[in-house]
């Protein structure tokens, strides 16, 4: 399956827009919402919501904007929200009610049962006053039904000729997956025919004044074009790079989601990691841009896989420090452990938004991401133009240098193990100061395979980071205290001062 998404920044006025470039995303972070399940209306009853019943549970955009503290907070410099159009609304369909955004009536009409066109300026206005970015889910490859010859004349196309006939996709072959239909006979998904010119022309037109799925690669240049804004793409795949870099530059969309990349540290192969990460560098045309994930909508949460939290602080510590636009889908941060579609789509307000060490992790590295751009900038001049390196990789994890910044992350887990140490050969001096920016994730477990990202301390003066607990690290040959152990372990400093 091959979806897409639109990002772009939207002024108070929502007709008119500040089209954000590739070059002012890079460096932010997105927090992935599925806005039925961000936050609840006040006086809603908030244990009535079930995700596996699959129906609405009263999320709406007043509600997001009424809760952006707990998103800005945390660090992160954008939203990505649920398509924000006309979906389905008849009849209970064999899979539950139109929840979650993604089933398409008329893409030229919003969403009621997420607010007005009003609410939505509102959100956009508030985020635009707290200097973040508004991602906007767009779904043009398709529209729902619940039959397989279905009434056209209720959607935004409205003569048949202008969708592909009927047929059930042949995963593999690649016409196929282009032009036959998603979903099944339950709950069909009409396939428009984007290479008609007829509909790159009215989604174009369309596009241009609001200002994800099998989609002809030439439909993009013109709907982004017209749209005026940077557009990222999900292209659902594995650690094949080819078959999802092809949709990312001038030919086709400005970023698409980093699939190859997506299954890191754990119990996972060190060395298909790294051979990911260097074939990465050749084969995208810019990873600068590419979307780092660790959870979606689609996908069995991380804790569903893994109930040791150094793996996901490990995971995390990765997604953030490397190359890409760092996105963590809502509920990451709370241990949500959902097994897919449904259940990874649980409410927010069960959690009271509590300030877990995952969520204090995910502020350290938004903090850290920020520091490093900045330094990036005043080293180079360029941030675009720093990447990150591979320093050192073994058995057990790998270490990765980004500007200034080393980043250790391990697939060890815990409890701690004998004979997992991983020397890393630095840049720097041995009689350099350095400093552990990651105190936060040791704290659930002490020992054990925690991350480690390191700076010298000299750099952070003025970051705004030196009150932290943070572990400093001795300049003895490059070797680290490890985070949470017992004895030999350094006081926090009281400055950024070596």
């Amino acid at each position: 399956m091959k979806a897409f998404s639109l990002a772009f920044l939207v002024s108070a006025a929502f007709q008119s827009t500040f089209a954000a470039t590739a070059e002012q995303w890079r460096g932010r972070s997105i927090y992935q919402i599925i806005t039925d399940r961000f936050a609840l209306t006040n006086g809603s009853n908030p244990n009535a919501c079930d995700p596996s019943q699959q129906t609405w549970c009263g999320g709406t955009w007043n509600t997001i904007r009424e809760n952006l503290d707990y998103v800005q907070n945390a660090g992160f410099t954008a939203i990505w929200i649920s398509p924000v159009n006309q979906n389905y609304d008849g009849p209970r369909s064999a899979y539950g009610d139109a929840y979650h955004g993604y089933w398409i009536a008329d893409i030229s009409q919003l969403n009621s049962r997420f607010g007005t066109a009003d609410d939505l300026k509102a959100l956009s206005a508030e985020l635009h006053r707290r200097n973040m970015y508004l991602m906007v889910d767009v779904v043009v490859n398709n529209v729902m039904a619940t039959s397989i010859t279905p009434d056209y004349s209720k959607y935004f196309f409205k003569d048949a000729s202008l969708y592909h006939p009927y047929c059930p996709i042949q995963w593999g072959n690649t016409t196929s997956e282009q032009h036959c239909w998603l979903g099944d006979t339950n709950v069909p998904l009409p396939d428009v025919d984007t290479s008609n010119p007829t509909v790159t022309s009215q989604y174009g037109d369309w596009i241009a004044n609001l200002v994800q799925e099998h989609v002809q690669m030439d439909f993009w240049p013109t709907f982004c074009a017209k749209a005026g804004v940077f557009c990222i793409g999900e292209v659902f795949g594995g650690s094949d790079i080819e078959p999802i870099a092809m949709y990312q530059g001038p030919q086709a969309l400005d970023s698409v989601l980093n699939f190859p990349s997506f299954a890191i540290p754990g119990p996972q192969n060190i060395s298909a990691l790294t051979q990911v990460f260097e074939d990465s560098k050749t084969k995208f045309t810019d990873v600068g841009l590419l979307g780092n994930f660790l959870e979606n909508q689609d996908l069995p949460r991380w804790h569903n896989l893994s109930v040791d939290p150094q793996s996901m602080y490990n995971a995390m510590t990765f997604t953030f420090m490397s190359d890409g636009i760092p996105i963590v889908y809502y509920g990451q941060e709370q241990y949500f452990s959902g097994n897919a579609d449904p259940l990874n789509r649980e409410p927010l307000w069960p959690s009271n938004y509590a300030q877990t060490d995952g969520y204090k992790l995910m502020t350290t590295l938004n903090k850290v991401g920020r520091l490093q751009v900045h330094l990036s900038q005043l080293l180079t001049d360029n941030s675009s133009a720093t990447s990150s390196s591979i320093l050192t990789t073994s058995p057990y994890g790998v270490a990765i240098m980004k500007g200034p910044v080393i980043s250790i992350v391990t697939n060890i887990g815990s409890p701690p193990q004998n004979g997992t140490h991983i020397a890393v050969s630095s840049p720097y001096s041995a009689s350099t100061a350095m400093i552990n920016l990651s105190g936060y994730a040791g704290r659930t477990y002490t020992l054990g395979g925690v991350p480690n990202i390191l700076i010298p301390i000299a750099m952070l003066s003025g970051s705004g980071m030196c009150g932290q607990e943070l572990g400093v690290i001795a300049g003895n040959g490059g070797k680290a205290v490890a985070l949470g152990s017992a004895s030999g372990r350094p006081s926090p400093p009281t400055s950024c001062s070596p």
